[in-house]
Order: C-alpha cells, then structure tokens, then sequence
C-alpha cells in the first residue's frame, strides 16, 4: 500500500507541483491548506489575501483529483511567530518570521494536523533536498540546498530538527523554478501564472512601520549621523572598542596567550579559517562531510579579542550630529535606507545602529561607511540549533564553515569558535548589515548543518 503523504497546499505554484509529482510518484496524495492570519491591520491592499488562495489550493486539489482539507492555525500562528516578532522588535532586534514559521507551524503544527488525517509524511514546496545518511547505526536526515541557486531555500528551513526532517518530503528540491513553471503550464494548472507571494510568511507585503503599529506606539527621536571620520579619531585616541570593518590584526594589538598579537595570530591561521598549519597540508578533517575542526590552541583567537570582533559597536549621542527625527527606534533595522526622510546628502543614509532605550537611530553617509560592516556576529548558547547533532561543537573547538545570515545572500567563509557562553563567528571578510535576531546558517558543502540567532 503506498504510503499516505499530506502535501501544505497554499494556493500557489510551487506547492501545486509538488502534489503533482507526488502523485507521479505513486503516493496516496492529499492537500491540506492552512489558514494562518485573518488580520489586515497593516497590510498592502490585495495582497496575499488568504481567501484567494484557499479559492486556487481547492481548484489545483479538484484539478489533481486529490483529497483536499483545511485548517485554522491563526491562533498559534499569532502567539509563536508574530507576538515574537512584535517582541524582537521591540527589542530593537530584527527577527525573521518566515525561519520561525517553518519551525513553528510548517513542520510542527501542520505536521500534527497530517497525522490527524493518516499521514505517513508531509511534503511543501519549498526549494531544498533531503537525503539519508547513516551514523553508527542511527539514521541521520541531511537537510541541502535546492538544486536553483537562486531560489535555494534551505536556509528558511535552518531550525529543523532531525524529528522534523524525518517527516518531510520537498519534490521541488532538484528542480528550477522555470521547470516548475512549465510543468503548471503544460498540466493548465490554476496556479501556473500566479505570482510568488512576498512579504511575511501567511501575513503578506506589509507596510512594516503600519503593521508593528499594532502593538508599538510611535515615539519621536533623534537621528544623528556618524561622520567618516569618527573612527580614525576613534583609532587615534586608543579606544578598547573595536572600529566597524577592521581586520583582526587592526583591531586587537594586545598580547595574546602564546605571546603573539592578534594580528600575528591572525595572519598564522589566514589561509583557512579554523585550520592549524599542520591540517592545511593534509588530513581526514579534509574528507568531504567532514568539518575543519580542531582544539583551540594557544595561537587561537582568546575571548576577549572576539568580544572585540563579534560585538555590534556601541555609538553615543555625542558621537555625531543630529540630522533629523524619527517616530521610533524599533522601525528601523541595520543596513536600512528607506523611511530616514534626511535630504541634503550627497550619498544615501544607511541605519548603522539603533538605540532602543534612548530612542536613537544612528545613521552613516554612503554605501561604504564603515559602520555597515562587521567581521564578526555572537550567538548566545541557548540560541545555537544543530540539525546535525552529531556534529556539534563542544567548548574550545574551532571549525571552519561557510556561513550566511540572510536569504539569497552568497555563502561567506567564516570560522565558528565555541566557547561556553556561545557561539563567536569571525568572517574572512567583512559583512554588510548584520543585526541581532536574524538567523546566521553554517554549510557544509551543500548540507545546512546548524544556525543560530545573532544577539
């Protein structure tokens, strides 16, 4: 008998092709659609209104000749993915509620809801592969990236856990968006020529200033733009902070425990970010699947060089001039230019910084302002998922990972420190717009092997 497979309908053109395919596959293949956010406060008019796409799910289930359900998950959809975004925020944090919906709805409640109706597994639209591995005797589930770079999804899905992975089927993983397309037109599905929906994941394209206006009340601030030249004073008078976008060496002259600067320490690991020398010329750490990982050793970087490096900086009100108002710090996130209204410039201003309690949102002129990138970003020990728990790190390890910490964005080489407090991630160059309570990924090869949240 094959197995049944509940496939998240949602009304567009992704997760119909995936129930066809399953289909060819010869499953016993139903639909089940999520109703998820009934609210509009906020949203652009005519976008992603769910009644539509309950309208399209049913036609492509009539279409398919597949069983099709639905269901209301509003209420926990609410309290786990947007009061938390509301909460992040509030906080001056920049959350990502598509990563918390997939962890918390897609692949938790959704899976509950297919269990009710039989289901052996479920199966989504989402653009990444599975494959099954095993470990001494226990099976382990790889989550990978999708075969279109350019709609690889894999890192929406990097909270998984292997009890989530277990459950999940993605028939789109090895296919391109412009396949899928023609596999819709070629069946005259419904969904064939639907738009992709953006904006938050069930809720829609936002006026996020509007939408947050929900439950954050404006409040009048100052915005003071940090000149260029702030940080060469910086540097001149000696601070202990680290300056926006320096190198190791550059930003820690102390003395570290093996008696050399950071910067010699630095330079003596440059080629591979967590390799000793002696790895470098060759060892099993190299064999695909396996991570470049050592013991920290006494040339690796010391804790308090990282708190330099993965720190955000810390701007105050005296360090620039004052260029403007705003109705809120939590509107504003790192690397944002729209909603400053500050004219005169000859470049454009990018936030650098937001101070919540002070309700200050600091600004820089230009794309290359040096307060838009960072080296490095910290994840707190609570805040670290390892969807390979068999290859998580311990206190004192250092490995080699390529990282990224938004959707689409090329994977950047970086080295993870472990220590007990958390996770220190140093890039080999330097990153734009990192902000506290996005999601940072670390890959190996094709296969997401953990991520955290940026504090």
């Amino acid at each position: 008998m094959p197995l049944k497979v509940v496939v998240g309908l949602s009304g567009g053109v992704d997760s119909s092709v995936a129930a066809y395919l399953l289909k060819e596959q010869g499953y016993n293949v139903s639909a089940l659609f999520m109703i998820n956010w009934h609210d509009t406060g906020g949203t652009l008019s005519g976008d992603c209104p769910w009644h539509d796409d309950l309208i399209f799910a049913s036609l492509v289930a009539e279409k398919l000749g597949i069983p099709f359900h639905k269901t209301d998950l509003s209420k926990p959809y609410r309290e786990r993915v947007v009061n938390y975004m509301f909460a992040e925020y509030e906080r001056g944090r920049t959350p990502n509620p598509d990563v918390l919906c997939n962890r918390e709805i897609k692949f938790d409640l959704f899976i509950d809801e297919a269990m009710k109706l039989g289901a052996d597994m479920v199966a989504t639209g989402h653009y990444c592969r599975k494959e099954e591995t095993s470990e001494d005797g226990r099976k382990i589930y790889r989550l990978l990236a999708g075969a279109d770079r350019n709609k690889d999804q894999s890192y929406f899905l990097c909270q998984l856990s292997q009890k989530q992975l277990e459950k999940a089927l993605f028939p789109l993983g090895s296919l391109t968006k412009e396949e899928v397309r023609i596999i819709a037109s070629g069946l005259n599905l419904p969904t064939a020529d639907k738009k992709d929906s953006q904006g938050i994941c069930f809720v829609g394209k936002v006026d996020l200033p509007l939408f947050l206006q929900q439950k954050l009340q404006p409040r009048k601030g100052d915005i003071i733009e940090i000149p260029r030249g702030f940080y060469r004073h910086l540097e001149q008078s000696g601070s202990g902070q680290s300056v926006p976008g320096n190198s190791v060496r550059d930003e820690d002259k102390t003395t570290g425990p093996a008696g050399k600067t950071a910067g010699q320490e630095k330079e003596s690991n440059a080629e591979l970010p967590g390799k000793s020398v002696r790895q470098q010329q060759g060892s099993d750490a190299e064999l695909p699947g396996k991570s470049v990982r050592h013991e920290e050793s006494s040339d690796a970087l010391n804790t308090e060089t990282l708190e330099r490096i993965c720190r955000p900086f810390t701007y105050l009100p005296d360090d620039g001039i004052r260029t403007g108002s705003h109705n809120g710090a939590w509107f504003f996130t790192v690397g944002q230019r729209k909603g400053l209204n500050v004219g005169g410039k000859k470049e454009p201003l990018f936030v650098i910084a937001t101070d919540i309690e002070k309700n200050i949102v600091y600004t820089g002129e230009g794309h290359s302002h040096k307060g838009l990138n960072r080296r490095g970003l910290f994840v707190r020990s609570d805040d670290i998922h390892w969807i390979r728990e068999d290859m998580k790190m311990k206190p004192g390890e250092t490995a080699g990972f390529m990282v990224r910490i938004r959707y689409r964005q090329p994977l950047q080489k970086a080295t993870l420190h472990m220590k007990n407090n958390g996770m220190y991630i140093v890039f080999d160059s330097e990153q734009r717009g990192i902000a506290a309570g996005q999601f940072a990924a670390w890959y190996l090869g094709e296969e997401v092997i953990g991520s955290g949240i940026i504090d």
